[in-house]
């Protein structure tokens, strides 16, 4: 019985295309292609989003399967149930970067401001005021900053810039005051 069983399995035209596929025969892997490759698209095709995914799953999978051929053993399984497990994990890597790449577009829209992009003259207002804020000193710049920017008090600006509170306000009131004939020169200052 055991020899029948073994000479009927040799001469299985499927098992003889799976030996020579695992044997590395490069005409086998167009058999094996033209062979199974329906069977695991209509599995992609099911299982994916796109048609277009499905096709590129597809290809992946005969891809990987020619890669790790010398994995395959026609003792263990049939060729087709090979297949579909690596069709399987590809289908599954493939959900899987899906919902990453959800997760990030996600991520990023929740990042935006509602608002709508600035008009050109407000860039050209805030380049402006970024220009004369540069004319600063360091001091300056920084309590104008801290106050402005950043919604600071006096008093939490000068206990950020570790100064007393009167030279906060006076690095913030010269600040300012440079800032005015700034913008007035280059006619930005609001009236």
């Amino acid at each position: 019985m055991r020899g029948l069983r073994a000479r009927a399995r040799a001469d299985d035209p499927e098992r003889a295309l799976a030996l020579a596929f695992a044997a590395g025969g490069e005409a086998a892997l167009r058999g094996v292609y033209d062979r199974w490759s329906g069977l695991v698209h209509a599995y992609c095709l099911r299982s994916m989003a796109s048609r277009a995914d499905a096709e590129e799953t597809t290809a992946q999978v005969f891809v990987d399967a020619w890669r790790s051929r010398k994995k395959f053993d026609p003792d263990r399984g049939t060729l087709p149930g090979w297949l579909l497990g690596i069709a399987r994990h590809r289908v599954a890597d493939a959900h899987a970067a899906a919902a990453r790449d959800r997760a990030v577009r996600e991520a990023v829209a929740e990042l935006r401001p509602e608002e709508e992009p600035p008009t050109q003259e407000q860039l050209l207002d805030r380049l402006l005021l970024a220009d004369a804020l540069a004319t600063l000193n360091p001091e300056q710049r920084r309590a104008v900053g801290l106050a402005f920017y950043d919604g600071l008090t006096h008093e939490q600006v000068a206990v950020t810039m570790g100064v007393p509170l009167g030279t906060a306000k006076s690095h913030i009131r010269r600040g300012l005051a440079v800032l005015r004939r700034r913008l007035e020169v280059d006619g930005a200052a609001p009236r």
